[in-house]
């Protein structure tokens, strides 16, 4: 248990140092509108996807499988939200420093739940159920550090 314990304890450690380190990343590009590969999504989009995805997705879903009784969770296609919902005025700054601030909310929120709340179930609608809060967090953390290698 002890090894559990400090495993989650690292997890949202590295979260947190994930999001400063992907807000500097995205801060340190010269150019957030051009691609970085032919076809691909700019850091700017980049930066508004990851966002969105952390906020709407991973730490909506985390936050309610420690607060209900094993939640349903609906498919989010981030293709389709970026289409209706990006903005390319949005300024790239205060962007990710609301994601940090979001992080950083989702990091108390997470220090003060008991043990036994990393262990709650949810079930997604197309995935199926046993998902823990647990997962929710280490799939938070992977998308972060995915789009954090994609801007370096």
């Amino acid at each position: 248990m002890k090894e559990l314990n400090e495993y989650r304890t690292h997890l949202i450690e590295r979260l947190i140092s994930a999001a400063r380190e992907f807000r500097d990343a995205c801060l340190a590009v010269g150019d957030s509108y051009t691609p970085p590969d032919e076809g691909g999504w700019n850091v700017h989009q980049i930066a508004a996807h990851t966002r969105d995805v952390n906020e709407l997705v991973y730490g909506y879903r985390a936050k309610r499988t420690a607060q209900e009784d094993d939640p349903e969770f609906h498919n989010f296609d981030g293709d389709a939200y970026m289409a209706e919902h990006y903005d390319t005025n949005e300024p790239l700054d205060e962007m990710l420093d609301g994601f940090v601030k979001n992080v950083e909310a989702l990091y108390e929120f997470l220090k003060s739940l008991p043990i036994e709340a990393w262990s709650r179930k949810s079930r997604h609608l197309t995935l199926g159920g046993g998902f823990t809060l647990q997962t929710w967090i280490e799939r938070d953390l992977a998308h972060i550090e995915e789009h954090l290698k994609s801007v370096k």
